[in-house]
């Protein structure tokens, strides 16, 4: 599996690039936010690598957070790899969080491949999503907050129960975090 890359650009296209390696050259599909940020020939970018049974593909990131909000959504069903590259390129992760945080579908249709019924579908099932803020000192709870989330999601319980009762949460880190949660959720 491969996580990342660290090498120079052979070629550079709005949402392609060919990263040469030591020699090996990797294709790599970018956001058009990501390509726009690169200005030098020397380039390191977060990969995620989907391996489908009759394509191999890497998708590249410079922000880690940009990353963050693609492999996410590409977990919705119904949601692509392109779909999911659309959004990273429609708008910036902290944009998107806003958007999600405040429910906006009409904003989500200005993304191409994405009508009413997907969009209302992905805020659902994106209720909670938060982003990290490396600027904010909040950034290592948001990201308590979201892999909190995930954990009590994967024990069973609903999402938006689950947004709730982290809100009334006081705790700093992850583990504590869904302890106090858990107890929460058994009253």
């Amino acid at each position: 599996m491969i996580v990342g890359l660290e090498g120079k650009i052979d070629k550079k296209e709005p949402t392609l690039l060919h990263v040469n390696v030591s020699g090996l050259i990797y294709e790599v599909s970018v956001s058009v936010n990501c390509s726009a940020k690169i200005i030098e020939e020397k380039i390191k970018l977060f990969i995620t690598h989907i391996i489908r049974e009759d394509s191999q593909s890497l998708y590249g990131f410079l922000d880690n957070n940009e990353k963050k909000l693609f492999d996410t959504v590409i977990k919705i069903n119904g949601v692509g790899p392109k779909v999911a590259l659309a959004i990273c390129s429609t708008f910036t992760p902290g944009s998107f969080s806003q958007i999600v945080s405040s429910n906006d579908v009409s904003m989500l249709k200005r993304v191409p491949g994405i009508g009413p019924k997907g969009a209302s579908r992905i805020l659902v099932e994106l209720s909670g999503f938060i982003i990290d803020d490396p600027d904010s000192e909040d950034s290592g709870m948001a990201t308590a907050h979201f892999d909190a989330s995930l954990a009590l999601e994967s024990l069973g319980f609903k999402r938006d129960v689950i947004s709730k009762v982290l809100k009334t949460c006081t705790s700093g880190d992850t583990s504590t975090l869904v302890r106090e949660a858990l107890k929460k959720l058994q009253k």
